[in-house]
């Protein structure tokens, strides 16, 4: 059976996006037919739209999402209609180097839906990160659905399906951030304040935002930073160490990834402290840095592949520390919009004037029954 269904499409590089009809096919083997319940808008999904990630149009946008399983294919054994899930890019393979070591966060094979979705013409569509869940029903691998209870809103949960999750882990899995620990973190967008509530959640004392724009850094204070810098006005670098009695912060975040935040981590990092870089830089950047600095202030430089996530692992225990009351995801989720409104809604993103606007599939009184 094929299914009809409304879904957001970009059909063409830099090109409005549009609501159309897209066929769905019923799940084969190690798939997972699910209807959306929410999904988030992405930066992601902004730069599928504008061709930053692939050429190959049209796409089918959407992935920060949670959805209810209608229907599996054969084998599967990980879900089961009528579970809620938040769908994830990183469907572990099991098999890779990084799995075998014991390592799956790192999964180098992670999978996706075998069967593809078209346009009603029979174009095949490219969907998001594996997942395309700006739809009302999307085709994945079964291994990118994690159970979740479903009690909790799913406009917050779903979040961490992405950049919440990317920005969380930022802090708590790849910076290792200890109690007492001083943190700092480049770039006040979704992610980097989702890093921020990561360094609080993990127990770090001195939590700094930095930002170009007052309004993000002002937001930042509001939910969790315990200092602000705003560094249009005042050098980023020299405004960190005089936050943390001169030395350099214990843990450096860049969420932003451009060069310029990058060597401001670096520099404002004590001695044998941690760099940590979330942000996603674009293929033409480049970094140079002196050999004698990177050797002489020891510590660690890392990259932070979605937050090193393993979500079997990490999404069910953040959904816990949110229906627990430690965890704010709800302060993620700065509108609730529809389909019709994703274009304006990439206009907002790119104004920073929300953290997120979550699409929500289903009317509220479906999302009440449905246990949110």
């Amino acid at each position: 059976m094929v299914h009809k269904v409304r879904a957001v499409v970009a059909r063409e590089k830099n090109a409005p996006v549009s609501v159309e009809t897209i066929l769905v096919p019923d799940p084969g083997p190690g798939e997972a037919l699910v209807d959306i319940l929410t999904c988030g808008v992405c930066h992601t999904d902004l730069h599928y739209k504008l061709g930053g990630i692939t050429d190959d149009f049209p796409i089918l946008l959407g992935h920060e999402a949670t959805g209810v399983v209608s229907a599996v294919g054969p084998g599967v054994t990980e879900v089961a209609p009528g579970d809620r899930v938040i769908l994830n890019w990183r469907a572990v393979c099991g098999n890779c180097r990084a799995c075998k070591k014991g390592q799956p966060q790192y999964c180098f094979a992670t999978h996706n839906a075998t069967q593809k979705m078209t346009l009603e013409d029979g174009t095949v569509l490219t969907p998001a990160l594996g997942i395309g869940a700006f739809a009302e029903k999307t085709l994945v691998a079964a291994g990118q659905c994690t159970v979740i209870d479903d009690d909790a809103d799913p406009a917050a949960v779903g979040l961490l399906g992405c950049g919440v999750m990317a920005g969380l882990g930022a802090a708590i899995n790849t910076g290792e951030v200890k109690r007492g620990e001083s943190v700092a973190v480049i770039g006040c967008g979704g992610v980097g304040i989702a890093a921020i509530a990561g360094a609080k959640l993990a127990g770090a004392t001195t939590v700094i935002a930095v930002d170009i724009d007052p309004r993000k850094v002002a937001m930042a204070l509001s939910l969790g930073a315990t200092h602000g810098v705003d560094s249009s006005a005042e050098d980023a670098v020299e405004a960190i160490r005089a936050l943390t009695g001169g030395f350099g912060a214990d843990v450096v975040i860049d969420a932003v990834g451009r060069p310029e935040t990058y060597k401001q981590a670096f520099y404002a990092r004590d001695l044998a402290g941690r760099v940590v870089l979330v942000g996603v830089p674009t293929p033409e950047m480049t970094l140079e840095l002196p050999l004698l600095d990177v050797f002489g202030r020891g510590g660690s430089l890392k990259s932070s592949w979605y937050g090193d996530c393993l979500p079997s692992r990490d999404f069910p225990m953040l959904v816990d520390l949110y229906k627990q009351g430690r965890l704010d995801l709800d302060a993620f989720v700065s509108e609730r919009i529809s389909l019709e409104q994703i274009e304006e809604a990439f206009h907002k993103m790119h104004q920073g004037t929300v953290l997120r606007s979550v699409v929500e599939l289903v009317s509220a009184d479906e999302l009440v029954e449905a246990g949110a």
